[in-house]
């Protein structure tokens, strides 16, 4: 890198034998004093001031030397990751429940517990997250019981919350929401389309049913977010697999068309070969949601072209495919899309299976 500066101030000087490479050295050398050198094709271990194998919170990172600008290019470069606000970890430790834990560790005070998107993670809950919510690392929720000590934390959405002795249960040693109390509080604290994505990803999840959800509601009768928790209890679903799909079934509703069956399987000769997101079934309608993280890689792309081609021709669906622009922003238009599908979708079925 140096080398190169040089070569580029003695270019920009027209070549003139009066830079002074030696000065520009010395300087660039002061440049880099304080700097952690990153040496990215050695293991980390032999060269990083920590255990990378353990996470470490940024203030231990100040401690230990590095910088914000070390941590940032060991993040780009691959070698570290940051689970949450101010935890980092090295990239090649899992994305299990003790990993979790322990990273949790570093950032809950004692006396709290975890709550909301959290707990949801901690429990294992892949769908928390909104489509692109993983592109901004979120803030931890912990909060405290009414009258105990309270801690604010930079990283950490905090404040004081109500709970049952049945409400919360431990997980390695940390304080949770119980998987139910967490579904109840995603499904009436967070915007409606990421409210039905958290009641599903729980209730996919497991660890209570669809009837125990359904008669916890009440409980929260006259609090923040009841009246959406009513509307959306009783649509939550765990066959969603993903939060896009949980999206764009709620315009479906939204849209006052018949409940889509989830999942539809594609079966031959007693082999299920395919699955559809969500559709109608004796319409030979479906409706599928293309995210970013398994519908972006030219083989994805060609897979499910391949998958919807085969059963268009073979079997008579219609398959309509949804983005994220047609499922959130400001732009969003599923709703309309969808119903005019299903239209088309009764006028042209008789067509469509005629030769089958």
């Amino acid at each position: 890198m140096l080398t190169a500066y040089l070569h580029l101030a003695a270019r920009f000087s027209g070549g003139h034998p009066q830079v002074d490479t030696g000065s520009l050295a010395r300087w660039w050398n002061r440049r880099l004093s304080g700097c952690m050198i990153i040496h990215p094709n050695q293991p980390v271990e032999s060269w990083f001031p920590l255990d990378p194998s353990e996470p470490f919170t940024r203030r231990e990172a100040r401690a230990a030397g590095l910088t914000d600008r070390n941590l940032r290019e060991m993040i780009d470069l691959g070698l570290l990751r940051r689970p949450l606000r101010g935890v980092f970890l090295d990239h090649r430790q899992p994305d299990d429940l003790g990993t979790r834990v322990k990273v949790l560790a570093k950032v809950v005070p004692p006396g709290a517990f975890v709550a909301d998107r959290t707990a949801g993670w901690l429990h294992g809950a892949e769908m928390i997250l909104a489509p692109n919510d993983h592109l901004a690392v979120p803030k931890v929720s912990v909060f405290h019981l009414p009258g105990a000590d309270r801690t604010r934390l930079a990283l950490a959405d905090s404040g004081e919350r109500r709970m049952r002795p049945d409400d919360l249960c431990e997980v390695g040693g940390i304080l949770v929401t119980t998987p139910l109390r967490t579904a109840l509080d995603l499904g009436r604290l967070l915007r409606r389309q990421q409210a039905l994505a958290g009641l599903d990803s729980m209730l996919r999840r497991g660890g209570f049913s669809h009837d125990m959800l359904l008669a916890s509601v009440e409980r929260f009768a006259k609090q923040r977010g009841v009246r959406q928790l009513r509307e959306l209890a009783p649509l939550a679903d765990g066959q969603s697999a993903s939060p896009g799909e949980s999206g764009l079934r709620l315009h479906w509703l939204d849209a006052g068309l018949p409940r889509p069956t989830l999942q539809i399987p594609h079966i031959e000769d007693g082999v299920t070969l395919f699955f559809l997101d969500m559709g109608l079934e004796e319409l030979r309608f479906a409706a599928e949601y293309d995210g970013v993280a398994w519908h972006s890689s030219s083989e994805d792309v060609e897979h499910d072209r391949a998958r919807r081609d085969y059963l268009r021709t073979n079997f008579g669906w219609r398959i309509d495919e949804f983005r994220k622009e047609h499922v959130y922003g400001r732009d969003q238009n599923a709703d309309w899309i969808l119903r005019d599908a299903i239209v088309e979708a009764r006028r042209t079925f008789d067509h469509r299976i005629r030769f089958l």
